[in-house]
């Protein structure tokens, strides 16, 4: 997986009138620990639709942890990241839409009554719908969306449209019936948007150098509030974050420039090239040198983690 150089993600839909895309996440032999989403934000909404193995899922900093067959609704706009709960294979199944999809019901009075406060985000989905009246018919619904969009025949745009909005209608139903206080929340991290522009610009100068000083200053925070609300937002420590991003940035540099190993460490703040390949390493899973022999970008190496101090 690579992590993108900006925080928010442009998630690029092929098809304007029919803004919805299948994304097939496969990790294959992930240790605890190991991402299997990278953090990132985007516009749209997301359905993640669990095939294998355990993951948890932080989504604007609560954590959400699913196994096979579960389903996650991830809101437009929220911060995501999943790492993997158990050593295996981590597969999963994204269904990313835009809200646009369902305007050919924007005149109906019902739609704007039920569905619409749900797409404009005035009222929330819960993250995992665990309603036992509704779950198996209404994974039946996705899963046929999945198969649509996969296999694409003549008319799969409408028949996904409906799907989804058949399985959007039910779940809001639902939080019609349980009452507006199970739907309607205050957001569970207000601070969220002063830590996108932190982020984005970590991810987007990762040579640059930041203490946690530094970075509970440019929120206004002090440090030990700055790390808590980092950590609880991404699932990493604010060190460990930087390092992610360094070594994912060394990783492009070592496949796609002529840079030597030298300049490469410099160029992501590591003054130090010994530092520097335990580092990687320890991060990546090999060495700059083993990188740069296997050639290409090494989509499936995990980002495995042993506990950095933040000192």
């Amino acid at each position: 997986m690579t992590n993108p150089k900006e925080l928010r993600e442009e998630t690029y839909l092929e098809q304007k009138i029919y803004p919805v895309q299948l994304f097939a996440n496969r990790c294959s032999r992930v240790n605890p620990g190991d991402c299997v989403l990278y953090l990132h934000w985007h516009e749209h909404m997301e359905i993640i639709l669990m095939r294998r193995g355990r993951a948890v899922f932080h989504i604007d900093s609560r954590p959400y942890e699913a196994g096979a067959e579960e389903v996650i609704l991830i809101p437009g706009g929220s911060l995501h990241v999943g790492y993997a709960l158990e050593e295996g294979d981590v597969d999963f199944d994204c269904i990313v839409l835009n809200p646009s999809l369902f305007n050919p019901w924007m005149h109906d009075p019902v739609h704007n009554q039920l569905i619409v406060p749900y797409l404009e985000g005035r009222r929330h989905f819960p993250v995992k719908p665990e309603d036992p009246r509704r779950r198996d018919q209404s994974r039946v619904w996705l899963e046929e969306a999945v198969e649509e969009l996969s296999a694409r025949p003549q008319g799969y745009q409408l028949v996904v449209t409906s799907k989804l909005h058949l399985y959007f209608t039910l779940l809001a139903r639902a939080g019609m019936e349980e009452g507006p206080e199970k739907t309607a929340h205050a957001a569970y991290f207000p601070n969220r948007e002063p830590f996108k522009r932190l982020i984005r610009r970590i991810e987007e100068y990762p040579g640059e150098a930041w203490s946690v000083e530094e970075a509970a200053r440019f929120l206004n925070l002090t440090p030990f509030y700055f790390c808590r609300l980092f950590k609880q937002l991404t699932g990493r420590t604010f060190v460990e974050y930087i390092h992610v991003c360094r070594m994912n940035e060394a990783r492009r540099l070592l496949q796609e420039s002529g840079m030597s190993v030298t300049e490469i460490a410099a160029r992501v703040g590591c003054g130090n090239a010994n530092y520097f390949t335990r580092l990687y390493k320890r991060y990546i899973g090999m060495t700059p040198s083993q990188t740069r022999k296997q050639g290409g970008p090494a989509a499936e190496v995990s980002l495995t983690l042993e506990g950095d101090r933040e000192d």
